[in-house]
C-alpha cells in the first residue's frame, strides 16, 4: 500500500474487520471513519453509537415495507424512497445503509418476507437496482443483502440451502444480478450455508458476484456470519462485522502465517471504501425536505395497497363507519434490524377517516395481538355498535411479533381470535371491510367469504392509516398488485412440503418458486401473482410484436372503459413453446404501470432483450436460447392472461 496505505500487517488485520458495531477501524487515524447503518425501510440507528443498544434509537421516517414498495409496481418510487433514504442518512452523518434485500420469497413462513420484494426474480433485481440508484445519487452508499439463499430464518447461521446450480442461477443469484447493473458500493453476505459453504466462506460465489456480476466493491458479512475469519478472508470476503475481540486477537496470533496476498486485498478494498466515503461526503447535500420525505411515504403506501376483493361497498359512500380492531389504533410493522421509530405520532384510522369527511368512530373489539395469540376485547359490544352503522371496518394483522428477523412464521392464518372477530362482525354489519396489516401471504379461506371488501395494508409505515382512508374513501384509486402468491393454504406451498432437518433445507422444488408452480401445475391460489382491482375498468387490444435481432419489442393498447381515472401495471410473460428442458409455463420478463383517464387509450411498449428467452445451462455453464417458438403473453395478473401472440426466434 502507498501513502496513507502504508499499513503493518497489524493494522491490516484490523482493517478487515470492524471497529465496534457501525464504524470501520481508521488504522490509527489514516483513513476516514464510515458509518454504516440499519435499515432499508427507515434509519435505525442508537441515540449512542458507541454501544450495540438496538432499542434506545433515533427516530427516523418510516417507510412501508419493501413489500409494499414493490406492489407499487413503479420502479420509480423505488428510485425516490432510495433518494429518501439518502437524505435521512445525510440527516444522521450515514456513509452506508445496510439494504435493500433481495432474497427470494421462497417460504411465505420467512419471518423476513416483508424486508424482501418479491418471490420473481426479475421484479426483486429491478426494484432493488432503482432503490440503489436512488440511495446513491446522494453520495450515500447502500450494501446490497443477503448473498445469497437468505430464505428462511430457521437456523440461519448453520443451516444449508442444498441448491441445484440451474435453480441457483435462474431463482436466487439473479436478481443480485440485476441490482449489480447500479453498482452498489458493498455487498452483504448472508449467514447460511449454501451446498455445505458457509457464505461468509463462499469463494465459487463471491467469484460468480466479482467476475460475472460485475461488482467491483467490497464484500462484508452479515453482523456476527464470521465463524472463521481467515478462511473468510482466504475465501474474498472483505470486512467482518461487528467488531469480535476473540477473532481479532487468534488473527494476530498467527499473523505471520496468514496468505499476504490475500489479505493486502481485503485491507485495500476496506481503505478503498474508506476513500470513496471520504470523497463522497464532501459532495453530499440534502434536496429533500422532511415534508417532501413524508409525501414519498405516504405515496408509496398509496400506490402499493392492494385491494384484493370488492362486492360494491368501495368506495365508500355516505354514512356511518365503525372502526375496529388492533391495527386501527396501534402501529403495525415487522421486527428485527429494519424496525424503525417513527418519527410521528401514529395515527388512528378512525381520526384518518374523520380527516376525509368520514362519519367513523372506533370501538374496541381485538386490542392487542402476540405472537399468534390475540386478546379479545368487548367483542359484545364491537357486534352492538357494528350493528348500528352502515359499514364496518375490521382491522387485523400480524405485528411484529409474528414477523421479524431470526425467526419463521409458524402458520400464515391469523390468531383464531382475529377469526373469530370477523365472523361475528360479518353477520352483524351491513357491510364488512376487513384491512389486513401484515408482510408476507395470509391465508383468508376461513373468512374471505364472508367479507365485502379486503384491503391489504401491509406494513405501510407511519403514513399507513392516512393511506388506507384515502384509499377507502376513493379519493386514491387503488392500484397496487400482489408481487407475490396467496396460497389457499401453507400446505399448497412446495417448498414447505421440501426436506429440512437440522443441516439441511433441501430446495427439491427447484425453479417451480411461486407462482412458476402454482401456474405450471394448475394449483388453485387465493389471489395470483400480479393481482390486485381497481376503482376503473380497462380492457387490453391490438399486440404487435417486432423483432430486431435478437430483441422483441412488445406493443399493445388499453383503455380505461370506465368514469374514474386510474392506474394499470401489464405484465408481460414469456412461454418457450418448443423447449428442449424444462421451464415453468410462463415467466414474467417485463412490465409497466401507466396513467389512464377516464375512457382514453394508451398504447404501451416494452422491450424483451435476449435475456428473456433465455435459460442457464449448466451442461454449458452459459445462459443459453435454443431458436424455435416463444409465445408472448400480457395480463394483468399471472391468470388473467389478455393478449398473446407467438414469435419466431
Amino acid at each position: 500500500m502507498e501513502g496513507k496505505r502504508e499499513l503493518t500487517r497489524e493494522q491490516k488485520i484490523k482493517l478487515i474487520m470492524g471497529a465496534d458495531f457501525w464504524t470501520n477501524y481508521d488504522a490509527d487515524g489514516r483513513l476516514y471513519t464510515f458509518v454504516v447503518s440499519d435499515g432499508p425501510v427507515g434509519l435505525r440507528q442508537p441515540l449512542d453509537r458507541t454501544t450495540t443498544e438496538q432499542s434506545d434509537c433515533i427516530k427516523s421516517v418510516a417507510y412501508p415495507s419493501v413489500q409494499m414498495l414493490s406492489q407499487t409496481w413503479d420502479p420509480v418510487l423505488a428510485y425516490e424512497m432510495g433518494r429518501s433514504l439518502g437524505n435521512d442518512c445525510i440527516e444522521q452523518d450515514v456513509d452506508i445503509l445496510l439494504g435493500p434485500g433481495v432474497n427470494i420469497k421462497r417460504l411465505p413462513t420467512n419471518g423476513r418476507n416483508f424486508e424482501y420484494f418479491s418471490e420473481d426474480p426479475y421484479v426483486a433485481g429491478v426494484f432493488a437496482r432503482e432503490y440503489i440508484k436512488g440511495v446513491q445519487s446522494k453520495h450515500v452508499g447502500t450494501a446490497l443483502k443477503h448473498f445469497c439463499c437468505n430464505n428462511s430464518e430457521t437456523s440461519r447461521h448453520w443451516a444449508s440451502m442444498e441448491v441445484d446450480e440451474r435453480t441457483l442461477r435462474e431463482i436466487y443469484l439473479r436478481p443480485f444480478e440485476i441490482a449489480c447493473e447500479a453498482q452498489p458500493w458493498t455487498v452483504m453476505c448472508s449467514y447460511n450455508l449454501v451446498n455445505g459453504v458457509r457464505m461468509s466462506e463462499h469463494e465459487k460465489l463471491y467469484g460468480v458476484l466479482r467476475n460475472e456480476f460485475g461488482f467491483d466493491g467490497m464484500i462484508m458479512s452479515d453482523w456476527e456470519a464470521v465463524k472463521d475469519s481467515e478462511a473468510s478472508m482466504n475465501a474474498g470476503l472483505n470486512w467482518e462485522m461487528p467488531y469480535n475481540e476473540a477473532h481479532q486477537r487468534e488473527m494476530l496470533a498467527k499473523a505471520e502465517k496468514l496468505d499476504e496476498k490475500k489479505l493486502d486485498a481485503s485491507a485495500a478494498r476496506v481503505a478503498a471504501l474508506a476513500d470513496k466515503c471520504e470523497a463522497e461526503s464532501k459532495m453530499r447535500r440534502q434536496d429533500m425536505t422532511l415534508q417532501e420525505r413524508r409525501a414519498v411515504a405516504q405515496k408509496i403506501e398509496e400506490e402499493g395497497i392492494v385491494l384484493l376483493k370488492n362486492e360494491g361497498v368501495l368506495p365508500l359512500e355516505a354514512g356511518k363507519v365503525f372502526v375496529t380492531g388492533a391495527p386501527a389504533v396501534r402501529y403495525y410493522y415487522g421486527g428485527g434490524s429494519s424496525n424503525v421509530y417513527p418519527e410521528r405520532d401514529f395515527e388512528p384510522l378512525a381520526e384518518a377517516l374523520a380527516a376525509e369527511g368520514v362519519d367513523a368512530e372506533y370501538g374496541e373489539s381485538v386490542w392487542e395481538t402476540n405472537g399468534h395469540q390475540s386478546h379479545l376485547g368487548n367483542l359484545k359490544e364491537a357486534v352492538l355498535r357494528a350493528a348500528q352503522k352502515d359499514v364496518t371496518v375490521l382491522c387485523v394483522g400480524e405485528p411484529n411479533t409474528c414477523e421479524y428477523e431470526s425467526t419463521d412464521r409458524q402458520q400464515i392464518r391469523l390468531s383464531k381470535e382475529e377469526e373469530a372477530a370477523i365472523h361475528a362482525l360479518a353477520e352483524a354489519s351491513e357491510k364488512l371491510v376487513v384491512v389486513v396489516y401484515a408482510g408476507a401471504a395470509i391465508d383468508m379461506s376461513d373468512w374471505i367469504g364472508e367479507a365485502d371488501a379486503v384491503l391489504w395494508a401491509g406494513y405501510g409505515g407511519e403514513f399507513v392509516n392516512r393511506a388506507v382512508a384515502r384509499v377507502l374513501t376513493g379519493k386514491v384509486n387503488p392500484s397496487g398488485k400482489l408481487t407475490e402468491t396467496f396460497p389457499f393454504r401453507l400446505e399448497d406451498v412446495p417448498a414447505e412440503n421440501a426436506y429440512r432437518d437440522e443441516a439441511v433445507m433441501l430446495y427439491n422444488e427447484g425453479l417451480n418458486v411461486g407462482y412458476r408452480y402454482f401456474d405450471t401445475f394448475d394449483v388453485p391460489v387465493l389471489f395470483p401473482f400480479g393481482f390486485g382491482l381497481s376503482y376503473s375498468k380497462f380492457v387490453y387490444r391490438d399486440i404487435c410484436l417486432e423483432k430486431s435481432g435478437k430483441t422483441v419489442t412488445v406493443r399493445f393498447t388499453i383503455e380505461n372503459i370506465s368514469d374514474a381515472d386510474g392506474k394499470e401495471t401489464a405484465q408481460v410473460y414469456v412461454r418457450e413453446v418448443t423447449k428442449e428442458v424444462y421451464r415453468p409455463y410462463k415467466e414474467l420478463k417485463a412490465f409497466r404501470k401507466i396513467f389512464i383517464k377516464a375512457h382514453e387509450c394508451r398504447t404501451v411498449e416494452l422491450t424483451l432483450d435476449e435475456r428473456a428467452f433465455a435459460y442457464y445451462s449448466v451442461a454449458k455453464d452459459a445462459w443459453t436460447v435454443k431458436p424455435g417458438v416463444f409465445e408472448i403473453l400480457v395480463g394483468v395478473s399471472v391468470q388473467q392472461i389478455m393478449l398473446k401472440q407467438k414469435i419466431v426466434l
